[in-house]
């Protein structure tokens, strides 16, 4: 079953770009996550979709939020993708999917990893989840436009 609005998001342990592991629990009661997973380091879709999120991330530190990218690719492949683009978030090698698969962020098409953003309140609880292969920049909008109407709230 995938992960939907109203669930508590599953905690995981993953590997990041810089050599530490991080951990979703790492970030309860102290801020929200973005949690995105796409499908592949520098292809155009993904690299367009990650570029948004570092033009945004101040927007989303200034909400509250850590923005976390997952895939499957190696550590190596994170760090060389981020270094290229000057991503300042955490990427997370999710290598074999047990992450994705947890939060049923499968497959796209029946061919590639879906494209899958989660907001999870500083509380553990998902309030959003947007899945649009094609529209990546609408992964970066709806994620904003979800961390305001909590700050409204």
């Amino acid at each position: 079953m995938p992960v939907k609005v109203g669930d508590t998001a599953p905690n995981f342990t993953l590997p990041a770009q810089n050599g530490s592991t991080v951990s979703l629990s790492d970030f309860r009661g102290n801020k929200s996550v973005v949690l995105y997973f796409y499908p592949k380091d520098d292809t155009p879709g993904c690299t367009a979709e990650s570029c948004a999120f570092r033009d945004q991330y101040e927007v989303f530190q200034n909400a509250g939020a850590e923005v976390i990218g997952v895939s499957g690719d190696s550590r190596e492949s994170h760090q060389r993708f981020a270094t290229k683009y000057n991503l300042p978030f955490t990427l997370l090698s999710d290598q074999g999917d047990q992450v994705r698969k947890l939060y049923g962020a499968t497959a796209a098409f029946g061919l590639f990893p879906g494209r899958v953003t989660y907001v999870i309140s500083q509380e553990g609880i998902v309030q959003y989840v947007f899945d649009s292969m094609l529209n990546f920049k609408g992964h970066v909008e709806e994620a904003l436009k979800t961390l305001q109407n909590l700050a409204a709230s």
